[in-house]
């Protein structure tokens, strides 16, 4: 399976923005992009292919999608009736590994991916292990039986148990560690600075 395996720190200085909890402490430290001229770099002012690039590479990095993932995504947004970037935003947050992480199951959409690849969640009772299944509405999630009396799982449950993200489309039991899909994201769910026209206008190019 493909990955990006340059540092999280790296390409969160180049973005401008944290896409790992653990990158916020070094970008307050060295808050300008990553390279020998990174201090200069932001007073450059950017094209507007380049604000548009760099839009989207920033959203494809948040969300852990490589290119040819995330140009899909785009793709099939278009195809469907209704505005294309709100559309497109809904099936990135539509995505299991995306859920896992909007619910507390994990600090992060890296670590969220993990938990999917590693066959710990069951989709309406079958083990899944592919993190960009989109979940529908009806859908029920649960952490898997022997992979909930694990370690890490007893402590999110722990944790989470009175204090659940509140996530719209989605209700979630932190006892049971089970989840049920009630709807579908809206834009305003996200809370992210996304500007989804950027990404539209340069895949529109």
């Amino acid at each position: 399976m493909a990955r990006n395996l340059s540092p999280i720190l790296k390409q969160s200085r180049r973005e401008k923005t944290a896409l790992h909890p653990k990158a916020i402490k070094g970008m307050t430290k060295r808050p300008y992009g990553p390279g020998q001229h990174g201090p200069q770099s932001g007073r450059q002012k950017l094209t507007q292919y380049a604000t548009q690039l760099r839009e989207k590479q920033k959203v494809k990095r948040m969300y852990g999608l490589l290119e040819k993932q995330f140009a899909k995504v785009v793709a099939e947004a278009s195809r469907r009736q209704g505005v294309t970037g709100d559309i497109m935003v809904q099936l990135l947050e539509q995505r299991i590994d995306n859920a896992v992480y909007r619910l507390g199951l994990a600090t992060s959409r890296q670590a969220a991916r993990q938990v999917v690849t590693h066959g710990h969640l069951l989709l309406n009772g079958r083990r899944v292990d592919i993190p960009s299944i989109l979940l529908k509405p009806g859908d029920e999630i649960q952490v898997r039986p022997k992979s909930a009396s694990n370690a890490y799982f007893k402590a999110v449950a722990e944790t989470l148990t009175g204090n659940t993200p509140s996530v719209r489309w989605l209700s979630f039991d932190a006892k049971k560690l089970t989840f049920k899909v009630t709807g579908l994201p809206a834009r305003e769910d996200v809370s992210e600075e996304i500007h989804e026209q950027l990404i539209i206008e340069f895949y529109s190019r």
